[in-house]
């Protein structure tokens, strides 16, 4: 069931973040220094950039790792409760068609 809270209660996958942004480090690493082996500086600033990105959401990620799990309500805490019109089985209040695949 949706609560309507999905968006403030959203979760990422931090551990698969994690290991993407190793991946990517290991890539743009990698690829600054063959492009600028090679002589091809653009593509070499290219990466280089690429990896101040990478390298600034792997700070994030393992700031959000090192925080722990914030408070996430349990089986025991209740949803909220649906909006009125929804509980009653009628149209929304404003007269427009409820959402697709509504009641």
């Amino acid at each position: 069931m949706r609560t309507g809270s999905e968006p403030a209660t959203a979760r990422s996958a931090l551990r698969a973040r994690l290991w993407l942004c190793v991946w990517g480090e290991v890539w743009t690493i990698f690829g600054t220094a063959v492009f600028a082996l090679t002589g091809r500086p653009g593509w070499a600033a290219a990466f280089g950039v690429l990896w101040l990105i990478i390298t600034a959401d792997l700070t994030v990620v393992l700031r959000h790792i090192r925080q722990g799990p914030h408070y996430q309500p349990g089986p025991d805490v209740p949803p909220y409760r649906p909006p009125e019109h929804r509980i009653r089985n009628g149209p929304p209040p404003s007269g427009k068609p409820g959402p697709p695949g509504g009641p």
